[in-house]
């Protein structure tokens, strides 16, 4: 016999591989295995896919083994009622995200901890929790089989399984539902202000900055392993610790993991030969600058516990260890991050809030293509004054010297001064022409830094984008509960603005101030041709 159940909650499929189910109709089930928090059927429109473990219960008839001597179910084993099984989703929100873009070395050595994390015990370590807060819908089952199917389910999963909703993988799905709940301290509260344009995060009270030095190479088991360490001092505590690539991309996860609806700016790309070259090392050291001054001028992530600690954590190894360990076993991740929120008094208008994100995304897509446009644009125009005009301005150069050269030919005093100039004109272009070749280093490459940031947070926002537009399709489809889901979107609506709040006034400084930088480099670089050329055309004057 088929295996039965009952969908508690609508569904809509949004990905390739999913299907739509609605509350109260009966689909088969294929398997009654999870496979991440998703179960695989058909619905009664004879549709075959994937859908939530959560938003269904299991229709399970059970037959006893009465049977008689020859083997034939007694009647009373047939006349078994049917019992029900609820499936429930992580606590954590349908598991934690695995992001990590990898490290230049194994985690074999300083500062490591290899014993796993899922060994010890859960908890943000021996201090008492001051906040229970929990988000459960009254009437929900809590047997202990809906406590091993969270268990079951709260396996890791990748970002880039496309066909997993965002909204579920990120635990919005889980806290909208009300099956989120962990204990929130003071220190872990995250504050929605409403501000003169819309929801906003609470400033840091305290902003710091923090300096990157020059990398130094260092090396390990008698010279036979080497990497490059970075210098970092935050000025909150002016005392400089030292960073591996690795350090950053550990921390990197982590806060992709703990934050699902806050855009955390990507780190340069990592590179497995050529790292210690010096082109390579000065644009890694640019790229994690940039990344460090949107870490520190956020402020959610700026204050954050693993952000703190990445920073202050000197070369104590006992210190580190007890900080990594605290992060990877962090409660707030996932669906419990929303529980961290505190939004202002008056919830939002949930239609406005969909006009504004509809905004933002075409924003994004525009700002997208565009940014790809001006990168290739002036990537190709930096080539050409690397090499083309380079070229073209030392030809020009020498075929003045070739035209001094031939003066030189006549032996007459007075054109001696003549041929001189011609010359050291001929120099000049040659010296204009090396100008040219340099300058897109001071004023194009960085533009074409901040634009590769920014294809970053542009790559993170459908994700943070599609969490809302999941919470707001799910109070839609669920009017009976319009109450307790209305609460619930409205705080992953004020977070979702004010990311995007955070995102335009970051945007706005730093593209301000490189087209600043960029014209006054400008200027500079046309001010000193100017200069090389006035001083060429006084020789012409020197010589009357």
């Amino acid at each position: 016999m088929a295996l039965k159940a009952r969908v508690l909650y609508d569904f809509s499929s949004e990905n390739p591989g999913e299907i739509s189910i609605t509350e109260n109709e009966l689909v088969t089930l294929f398997s009654e295995e999870e496979l991440e928090g998703w179960l695989e059927g058909e619905n009664s429109r004879g549709e075959a896919g994937l859908f939530p473990a959560s938003y269904v219960e299991i229709i399970r008839e059970h037959i006893t083994s009465n049977t008689n001597n020859n083997g034939f179910s007694s009647p009373k084993a047939k006349a078994q009622t049917p019992t029900h099984t609820s499936y429930t989703s992580s606590g954590s929100g349908g598991g934690s995200f695995h992001t990590s873009q990898g490290s230049d070395d194994d985690w074999d050595d300083d500062w490591d901890d290899s014993s796993p994390a899922t060994n010890a015990p859960q908890g943000l370590g021996t201090t008492p929790p001051l906040y229970p807060v929990t988000s459960s819908l009254p009437g929900r089952r809590e047997s202990a089989q809906s406590h091993q199917q969270q268990a079951k389910s709260s396996a890791t999963v990748g970002r880039n399984l496309n066909r997993f909703s965002t909204f579920v993988k990120s635990g919005g799905e889980a806290f909208l539902l009300g099956e989120a709940s962990a204990f929130v301290k003071d220190g872990d509260k995250i504050c929605v202000v409403m501000g003169k344009h819309g929801p906003e995060w609470q400033e840091d009270p305290y902003p710091f900055t923090c300096t990157i030095d020059d990398p130094t190479k260092q090396t390990k088991f008698k010279g036979m392993k080497s990497y490059m360490s970075y210098g970092l001092t935050p000025t909150h505590t002016n005392v400089q610790v030292n960073r591996r690539y690795k350090h950053f991309d550990w921390l990197y996860a982590r806060l992709v993991e703990r934050f699902p609806v806050i855009s955390v700016p990507h780190l340069p790309e990592k590179q497995a030969t050529g790292r210690f070259e010096e082109d390579f090392i000065s644009k890694r050291r640019k790229g994690l600058i940039w990344w460090m001054n949107h870490m520190i001028s956020h402020p959610v992530l700026a204050r954050c516990d693993v952000f703190q600690h990445f920073l202050t954590c000197g070369a104590d190894e006992k210190a580190w260890k007890q900080g990594k360990r605290k992060a990877e076993r962090d409660e707030l991740v996932g669906a419990n991050f929303f529980l961290t929120i505190s939004t202002p008094s008056v919830p939002l208008d949930l239609h406005e809030v969909e006009s504004k994100i509809e905004g933002f995304k075409s924003f994004t897509k525009r700002m997208d293509e565009n940014s790809v446009v001006v990168n290739t644009t002036i990537n190709e125009f930096a080539r050409k004054q690397a090499v083309g005009f380079k070229k073209e301005y030392q030809k020009v150069g020498q075929a003045f010297k070739l035209l001094a050269q031939a003066f030189e030919l006549d032996q007459q005093a007075y054109s001696v001064g003549l041929n001189k100039a011609i010359s050291d004109t001929g120099e000049a272009y040659e010296a204009i022409g090396e100008y040219f070749a340099e300058q897109p280093r001071q004023d194009l490459d960085p533009i074409s830094d901040l634009l590769d940031l920014y294809r970053g947070h542009l790559a993170n926002f459908p994700d943070i984008i599609h969490v809302q537009k999941g919470a707001l399709t799910k109070v839609k489809d669920c009017p009976k509960q319009e109450g307790d889901l209305h609460d619930r979107c409205n705080i992953i609506s004020c977070a979702t603005l004010a990311e995007i709040q955070h995102f335009h006034r970051t945007r706005v400084r730093d593209f301000r101030s490189q087209m600043q930088h960029h014209l006054r480099q400008q200027i500079g670089f046309f001010q000193k041709i100017t200069a090389k050329l006035e001083d060429v055309l006084q020789r012409y004057d020197d010589d009357q």
